[in-house]
């Protein structure tokens, strides 16, 4: 179960853990595509071999030279270079790292260093100071030995860490952050220096889209208003987001566990090869068993069959692992197509049957858990772009013609109906209830709202534009 829920870069990881802690267990250099799923007593000699007096049969560790008791499937994808990991690793400096080369370069006494590295220290992934000061202050004092005022600590992340790059870092909050970042503007530009206002005096206005009270409070025309909030838009609301979501957090990266081929009408599910190692037992440690079988009276040798004994049954059940992995991921993934072929043939969202997870347990017989294991963090290669496994799966509802149809489909209309409003006037929640019902889908207000969150959609009041 543990292995079968990994993704493939965290299955790599697995494996190569695995492989440094029992030399028993090698990655054959040579795939051979016969004999794929062949069993370990399958392949042992039986003949001119004697055995030590031990409570196991050394010879059912013995093999022929041609080792056939390994994890190889013939349904992967063979481009190993395509889903490389090292192409997928982005390389870089954290935020981190990036302000205390600049703090060190600043003209600052070393107790205030200290402040100003603790401060940046406390700063989370998007750049945010999201403690309080006075905690700060205490904290410093405890844990740094160094004992400061809440007005010096302030100071110093106001003309210090405030004054790092990129400009908005080590704000305490959104107002704060982008202000920061309208300051280091040219002031003399006038829409410039309008949004710098606004940001300062009117940000509740501002975020809550009161257009009409903004212009009338500094007496301005709307062309004036949309030049401001263009200067606005530009500005970041996540100014540490370039750095440690790309360069510290490499698990984010995407790497597909399986490849969903189109060919001739047919819809072909593969695993990517990367699921799919070819595992032996080791040569070496075969040799060194053969070795020890010979010598029935050396309590060391038999201390040292134990021991190897130990190490090929942990190689054999890890073997056996990974190609029930195999088997349950690439029948699940078989199941998965077989239920959408309309949407892998079209590529069409709309395409997408109502499924969920006891769907394709009927199919394979699998239990749900082990379903829900399967796409738990599962991507796939698809004509159309990487697609994440659990986005395939959603509830039903009825259409007025009595079909089932897939919740996702009803969410697409929905963000389809709001993409089409006019932004002056907003459709609110009612409004969209009445055009979704003259579409033949019979929601109510409530769960038209609660789609509208899962879309991250805000309300009407909030997507009115000038």
């Amino acid at each position: 179960m543990k292995l079968i829920q990994l993704h493939t870069l965290e299955f790599e990881e697995e494996l190569e853990r695995e492989l440094e802690e029992n030399p028993a267990l090698e990655i054959a250099k040579e795939e051979s595509k016969e004999d794929d799923y062949s069993s370990l007593e399958d392949s042992y000699e039986t003949e001119g071999t004697e055995s030590i007096e031990t409570d196991f049969d050394v010879d059912q560790y013995l093999y022929d030279d041609e080792p056939s008791y390994k994890t190889s499937s013939s349904n992967y994808s063979s481009d190993d270079e395509e889903f490389d990991n090292e192409s997928l690793l982005t390389e870089g400096q954290s935020l981190y790292d990036y302000l205390l080369e600049q703090i060190h370069l600043a003209n600052i006494n070393k107790e205030d260093l200290k402040i100003a590295e603790y401060l940046i220290g406390n700063l989370d992934t998007d750049g945010y100071l999201r403690r309080e000061i006075k905690s700060i202050v205490d904290d410093l004092a405890f844990s740094q030995g160094i004992y400061t005022t809440k007005e010096n600590v302030e100071d110093i992340l106001e003309n210090y860490v405030q004054k790092l790059d990129p400009p908005g870092v080590g704000a305490r909050g959104l107002q704060e952050c982008l202000l920061l970042q309208i300051e280091k503007k040219v002031s003399s530009d006038k829409a410039v220096s309008l949004a710098a206002n606004i940001l300062r005096h009117q940000f509740d206005a501002l975020t809550n889209k009161h257009y009409n009270k903004i212009i009338q409070k500094y007496d301005i025309e709307e062309e004036d208003l949309k030049d401001a909030l263009d200067e606005i838009s530009k500005l970041s609301p996540k100014v540490g987001g370039n750095f440690d979501t790309q360069t510290i957090t490499i698990n984010q990266e995407i790497i597909p566990d399986f490849v969903i081929q189109v060919k001739d009408g047919q819809v072909i599910p593969m695993l990517n090869s990367k699921n799919a190692p070819t595992l032996r037992v080791s040569e070496e440690y075969k040799d060194i068993l053969s070795t020890y079988s010979h010598d029935k009276n050396s309590a060391e040798h038999k201390q040292a069959a134990l021991f190897i004994k130990q190490k090929l049954d942990a190689a054999k059940w890890y073997i056996d692992a990974i190609n029930q992995r195999q088997n349950t991921l690439l029948q699940t993934i078989t199941a998965i197509v077989k239920f959408q072929k309309d949407y892998f043939l079209t590529g069409d969202e709309k395409s997408l049957r109502p499924m969920i997870l006891k769907d394709i347990a009927d199919i394979t017989g699998f239990d749900i858990s082990t379903i829900s294991r399967v796409v738990k963090s599962k991507y796939a290669d698809t004509p159309n772009g990487i697609i994440y496994l659990k986005d395939l799966f959603s509830d039903s509802l009825t259409n007025d013609d009595g079909e089932e149809v897939s919740t996702k489909e009803i969410k697409m209309h929905l963000q389809e109906v709001i993409s089409k409003e006019n932004k002056r006037k907003p459709l609110t929640d009612d409004a969209l209830v009445v055009i979704l019902k003259e579409q033949g889908y019979n929601i109510a207000r409530r769960t038209i709202a609660k789609y509208r969150e899962q879309l991250n959609i805000p309300v009407a009041r909030l997507r009115k534009e000038l």
